[in-house]
């Protein structure tokens, strides 16, 4: 069960980072089954099309953002960041400085 957790949290940062990238169909479909956590039966059946056909479309765009992460490394680098900033705050006691971290992680 905690690998489709992973896989799903993974998904949508993925999906949040290259959104832009993909087509409307792909973004429908991927924000309908990751996102609002809908089946594939129910995302064919509002666009009308085969269940199978649904599948394939969300597997091929899972596979485009995974070859995007390769190339881009945007999430990868988000996460760097992420690990960077909790352990600078572990590190110091200086409120000051903690609030520096905190701004700066609502930039991400």
């Amino acid at each position: 069960m905690q690998n489709n957790i992973d896989k799903t949290m993974r998904m949508n940062y993925l999906f949040d980072f290259y959104q832009g990238l993909l087509t409307d169909k792909q973004r429908n479909y991927l924000e309908r089954y990751y996102l609002e956590d809908e089946s594939l039966s129910e995302i064919a059946e509002a666009f009308e099309v085969s269940r199978q056909a649904v599948y394939d479309n969300i597997k091929r765009t899972v596979e485009l953002l995974e070859d995007y992460e390769i190339k881009l490394g945007l999430y990868r680098k988000f996460e760097e960041r992420q690990q960077l900033i909790t352990e600078m705050k572990r590190l110091t006691d200086s409120q000051p400085l903690i609030a520096k971290l905190e701004q700066l992680e609502q930039i991400e």
